[in-house]
This record gives structure tokens, sequence and C-alpha cells, in this order.
């Protein structure tokens, strides 16, 4: 019992240590995994390698670079323009838009993480250009992807559904997907209202005259905690041009200065690489990094001087800060920490207590690791009090129980969370990491006591 109270606590240590100090938790993570596997449980540093989230490492450089590419070539901006056109200027309208197309894509079978990486670079640039706060249009897109991912054919619904059939628990599929979207669209709806939803509607740009988007440069000079490479993405710029050839290379002069052709050649296979990027992903399950990584390399081969700044715009510290708390959290699962606090709180003699706490140990633990894994490993820790006289209401458990286990992935830790933070534009990525952990944090504290209430106390 000691050696997992001393892990959690430092845990516990790091995130006061990156609040209070310019550090990169993912650092502190990677250093506290190592401490944590060698000394408490012997592991060899093979061991705690194997724990490396590589595949989300993948997703992130990937999806990343991809997007970086796109936005170099101007092809962002078009998208922008035309989607601007496609709702009639009616700004408050694509939030809206986002949620509903990342709900759609989870709710016909793709991954969360898919679908957020898909949606969410192109989100942002609208944010960006159109002074839509990037919190609100990060959140429509990852509790979109939530919202949809429990629908029977989701890969979410799936899951649950498997693990409660298999414990001989009664089954109510729509109750849990319906649960999830109501959740999750409650959650944005009060967030579009206070982050100025109300301005938002009254919007509209003119369509009879033209829409200009600026070209954004991605690669500024980042200030704040847990930044690296300043140095780097200050010289981007001119040395961008002088590799280009200065002044004499049009193709470069274009992307400095936002002059780009709308539908030229490059553009064009641009956007037929991001159609089959979501074609390959959610048609054929292939691995999201690998395509995006493929794709990046045949636009970048298209114009290699250009695109030379894009591997400088991946957003490396944020992928530091996530592969290194999911290799901690990793390490955890591995010396039974998770189980030791799942299996505490099930053995309690108060089933409606248990539960709630079974919420928070979800929601909680989700916040930083998968939401997949944790809902196949807590439901059957319910089992027990569910199977034995109590008055809780199995299909009302698992769906409460569901929901807490993945409301939580706005937090920057998770997949979903990383990715909004990896694809904001023209913010302060410390002040946006700050504000993702504060609204997650406000999640994570409030959403498993208030579904508990609703899931469990009432319906008791």
């Amino acid at each position: 019992m000691t050696h997992h109270i001393i892990a959690i606590l430092l845990l516990v240590a790091m995130f006061i240590v990156a609040t209070a100090l310019p550090i990169n938790i993912g650092v502190l993570a990677f250093v506290g995994a190592f401490l944590v596997g060698t000394v408490l449980m012997g592991d060899t540093a093979k061991d705690i390698i194997a724990g490396f989230p590589s595949g989300l490492f993948l997703t992130l450089a990937g999806i990343t670079w991809l997007f970086a590419l796109a936005q170099n070539n101007g092809t962002i901006d078009w998208l922008v323009r035309r989607a601007v056109r496609s709702v009639n200027g009616r700004i408050g309208l694509i939030p809206w838009i986002m949620f509903a197309i990342a709900a759609l894509l989870t709710s016909i079978g793709a991954v969360t993480p898919g679908a957020v990486a898909i949606v969410a670079p192109i989100a942002l640039s609208f944010a960006f250009r159109y002074h839509i706060s990037p919190l609100l249009m990060g959140m429509m897109v990852a509790q979109g992807a939530s919202a949809g991912a429990f629908s029977p054919i989701g890969i979410f619904g799936g899951i649950t559904n498997g693990v409660v059939e298999r414990a001989g628990l009664p089954l109510n599929e729509m109750v849990t997907f319906a649960a999830s979207f109501l959740a999750n669209f409650v959650c944005v709806l009060l967030l579009f209202f206070v982050l100025g939803g109300r301005k938002l509607m009254s919007t509209r740009v003119e369509m009879g005259e033209p829409i200009t988007v600026p070209h954004i440069e991605i690669a500024r000079a980042a200030t704040g905690p847990q930044i690296f490479g300043d140095s780097e993405a200050e010289a981007i710029s001119p040395r961008v041009g002088r590799e280009g050839g200065g002044h004499s290379n049009k193709l470069v002069n274009e992307v400095e200065e936002g002059n780009h052709h709308d539908g030229n050649p490059v553009q064009i296979i641009t956007v037929l690489g991001l159609v089959m990027l979501a074609v390959m992903v959610l048609a054929f399950k292939a691995d999201i990094g690998f395509v995006a990584l493929s794709i990046g390399l045949v636009i970048a081969l298209l114009q290699p001087n250009v695109q030379k700044r894009a591997m400088s715009q991946v957003a490396w510290p944020e992928i530091m800060l996530i592969t290194g708390v999911g290799t901690y959290i990793a390490v955890l699962e591995n010396m039974g920490t998770i189980d030791f606090i799942g299996n505490s709180v099930a053995s309690m003699a108060s089933p409606v207590l248990a539960a709630l706490l079974l919420f928070y140990i979800g929601g909680i633990v989700s916040a930083f690791a998968s939401s997949t894994a944790l809902l196949g490993a807590l439901i059957p820790l319910a089992v027990p009090f569910l199977q034995g006289g109590s008055a809780i209401s199995p299909v009302a458990f698992v769906a409460g129980m569901a929901v807490a286990s993945t409301i939580v992935d706005v937090s920057p830790f998770s997949t979903s969370g990383a990715l909004v933070l990896a694809n904001s534009q023209g913010v302060d990525k410390q002040a946006f990491y700050r504000q993702l952990l504060g609204y997650g944090a406000l999640v994570t504290l409030a959403a498993p006591a208030i579904l508990w209430i609703i899931f469990v106390v009432i319906p008791n």
C-alpha cells in the first residue's frame, strides 16, 4: 500500500512544481516514471519505456506536421473562406457545425482521437480568424467527439456494451448513448453562452464583400513556462526566405504575404490528402499518425523549400508534456496502483457511496489515461454490489459511469485535449494550456457528482 501512496503523492507534486515553475511537466513525469519504476518496482529502463504512448506520440506529431504544411501553403485559409460562405456568414453557427461533425464521425465508428485530429485544426483556424474563443471551439470539437462515441456502433459504445454483457448486467445501449450526448451538449451549450455566444450569433460576415483571411504565422516566438525553442522560431521566417532564394522565389513570397491563389494545384492536392486521411482512418481503420506523415511527405515534396519550416511547427512541448504523463500513468497501472484504488472503493459497505467514488475514479484517472482501457476496468468492479441486491439500477449506473469516465477527455492530458492544445493558433500556448487545465479540472470535479445525483441518487 505504501508504494501506491508514494506514487500518487509524487504525481500531485509534479503538478504543483509545473504550476509554480517554468518546467515542462512531461520532463517531471518521465523522471518520476524512472524513479518509481526502478526504486519502488525494480523495473528496468526497458520496462518503463514500454509504457511510452508511442501511438499518441505519432498521432500528435503526424497530425500537427500535416496541418502545418496545409497552413503554410494556404489551404487552411482557403477552406476557412469557403466554410464561412457555406454558413452564409453566420459566425455563430460555426462552433455548432464543428460539434456536429465531430459527433457524427464518432457515432459512425471513428475513434475519438481520430475525429478530433481531423476536425480540430480547421476548427481552431476558424477560432483565430473570427475572434471565437479557442477554448469554446476546441471544446466543441472534443466534447462533440465524446458525445457521439457511445452510439451502438461507436467505439466507446461497443466497448461498454461488451463489458456489460460479459458481466451479466442489464443492457440498454440507447440510454448510455443519450446520456453521453446530452451531458456533452449541455456542457458546450453553457460554455457557448459564457464565452460570448450571444455576440457570435449576432456577428455576420457580409457575403457581398470579399472574405480576406490573412495568413497566420504559426511558428512565432512563444512565451511562458513549458516553452522552448524561441530563438529558432524567431529565425524561421528570414531563414525560409534565404533558403528559398530570397525575393526571387515567388512561392516563398506568397507564403510570407498570404497571397495564395485559392484552388491552386498544391492546395487541391492538400485537400485531397485531408480527405484521404479521413477515409483511411474512418473507413479502413488505418493509423492516423502514419497516414498523416505519409500524406504530409507528398505535400512537402511538392514545395520542399517552402515547407522546411513545418517540422519546427510541430507541437513538441505539448507532445513532451502528454507523453511524459502518459508514461507515468502506465507505470502506475503496471504496479497496480489504479487497481488498488478501484478495489478499495468497490469493497465499501455502502453501494451508493461506492458508486460516487467509482465515478470520481473514472473521471480523475481518465483525465490522464486511456478512457478506452478504463471503461473495461471499472465497470466490472461494480458488479458485486450491482448484483448483490442493491437498489442501484445497473442500466443507470453504467450510463453514469461511462459518461463520467469520458466527459473529462477535455483535459489537456487526454488525447482529445492534447490535440486541441497542439492545434491552437495565435495564442500563448501556456495560457491556453492553463485554460484547458482549468476547464478540465472543473469538469472532472463537478461532472461525476452531478452524474451520480442524476443516475444513482435520484433513481434510488
